[in-house]
């Protein structure tokens, strides 16, 4: 708890006073919505193998990817198990790792633009730990629904399989953000859909890994195409 909050201040010494009095604002705000609508959410869980369900993530040493649209509904639902997740170093990144953070997930600051090497190092050793390794994949700035590279570098250099997943929710609020940012009403239905295993090579060529990366943006599609179907979701 002691390295959490002196993280926190390391991160926040970034920030102008004003933008430190609005990640507070927003962080705290963020927490009391996400529990209160989270609470009245059903949800159901589905996988393209049938090896996932409600009461459990899929086996350890994951590697995960969702859009970030879907952030909301996630916290909720996986909140207190311990998952890392990739967040950005700019302001929408640190209040995303003060409200996950108080959900008992943990955040590894790095981006595509910043900080990206430390943050995948920091991400293997939550694969060598059999941890979850959860990628908001197209942030921290889009373009919505445009899968970036970390979850594949990431399983080259560990061997662990990439399972992508999305949360629909039935209704809900569509910020007029970049992302499209859901938030879900009270009582929606929300469904979580997984895909497949995407086994990486270790010894993965070029192509290869562009070939990879081609099929997680498909499978990504395709989960989120089913999990929408799902609740009837026109998000």
């Amino acid at each position: 708890m002691q390295s959490e909050k002196k993280t926190v201040r390391a991160e926040a010494a970034g920030f102008t006073f004003k933008q430190r009095i609005s990640l507070w604002f927003i962080a705290n705000v963020g927490v009391i919505l996400i529990r209160l609508i989270g609470f009245t959410l059903r949800y159901e869980v589905s996988s393209e193998d049938d090896v996932v369900d409600a009461a459990r993530l899929p086996e350890d040493s994951t590697v995960a990817p969702f859009w970030h649209r879907a952030v909301f509904s996630a916290v909720y639902f996986f909140r207190r198990r311990g998952i890392a997740v990739m967040t950005s170093r700019s302001f929408d990144g640190e209040y995303i790792a003060r409200i996950i953070s108080s959900f008992g997930f943990l955040p590894v600051r790095g981006s595509s633009s910043r900080g990206a090497v430390s943050a995948l190092l920091g991400m293997k050793q939550v694969i060598e730990d059999r941890g979850v390794a959860a990628f908001t994949i197209d942030g921290p700035r889009g373009p919505k629904y445009i899968a970036k590279p970390g979850p594949v570098l990431l399983a080259k250099k560990t061997g662990a399989p990439i399972r992508c997943f999305y949360v629909a929710v039935s209704h809900g609020w569509t910020l007029s953000s970049w992302d499209e940012f859901v938030i879900p009403r009270p009582f929606a239905n929300a469904h979580i859909r997984w895909s497949a295993k995407i086994a990486m090579p270790g010894e993965a060529n070029d192509a290869e890994m562009e070939a990879l990366h081609a099929e997680m943006q498909s499978v990504l599609e395709r989960v989120t195409s089913y999990a929408q179907n799902a609740v009837g979701s026109q998000l």
